[in-house]
């Protein structure tokens, strides 16, 4: 738990033991519970964020798409983008102007974000012109063939390339407010937020 964690934690506790008699002991037990709770959420979060989502393993963004290895540790920053963490995306996702979710993950079926369309494979850093067109006409089609529509791109975690590949692609082709949510799945999992079942859109 951080400095500032432990700090409120014993914040809270001294009100507790200034607390006596029968309402102060009902009083102290939601108190105690308050505290247990968030502690488990902030024991979760721990100092990199929800599942490394913050982690900075000192990679530098590269000059252009990864084509192969996606699995592996990730920059921090990814140019013409904004990266996004977990409870900041819950909140936009709140907003009556929510950003449109892409879930670009590869492989089988798996749990995701709700709300998230599943391009699978849109990931990959090797396609072929075909491909590529493909693709960009895809997500002219999600963005309403609007450049400033609010994306946010997201695979499994922190150490996987393919939503970085897919939020790189987006700003090269013009888009203007592209989010890579660079802990993906699990970090949202490990926030105990909801998650849904994927369900492929065909491009």
């Amino acid at each position: 738990m951080s400095h500032r964690a432990r700090n409120s934690a014993a914040c809270w506790l001294r009100q507790i033991d200034g607390l006596h008699g029968t309402v102060g002991a009902i009083q102290r037990f939601c108190l105690l519970l308050i505290i247990a709770m968030w502690s488990v959420q902030a024991v979760a979060q721990g100092e990199t964020g929800f599942a490394d989502e913050d982690r900075d393993w000192g990679i530098a963004p590269p000059p252009g798409l990864r084509g192969s290895n996606y699995h592996g540790r990730t920059p921090v920053t990814l140019p013409g983008a904004r990266v996004v963490k977990t409870m900041e995306l819950k909140s936009m996702l709140e907003q009556d102007s929510r950003p449109f979710l892409v879930d670009v993950l590869s492989g089988p079926a798996h749990r995701t974000l709700p709300g998230a369309l599943w391009l699978h494979n849109g990931g990959l850093g090797d396609f072929d012109a075909a491909e590529e067109k493909r693709y960009l006409d895809t997500i002219a089609l999600l963005a309403g063939h609007d450049k400033a529509r609010h994306l946010v791109f997201f695979c499994s975690s922190a150490q996987c390339w393919l939503s970085y590949n897919a939020a790189l692609r987006a700003v090269r082709a013009g888009y203007t407010n592209v989010y890579w949510y660079r802990g993906g799945i699990d970090a949202w999992r490990a926030a105990e937020l909801p998650t849904t079942g994927s369900d492929p859109f065909p491009w």
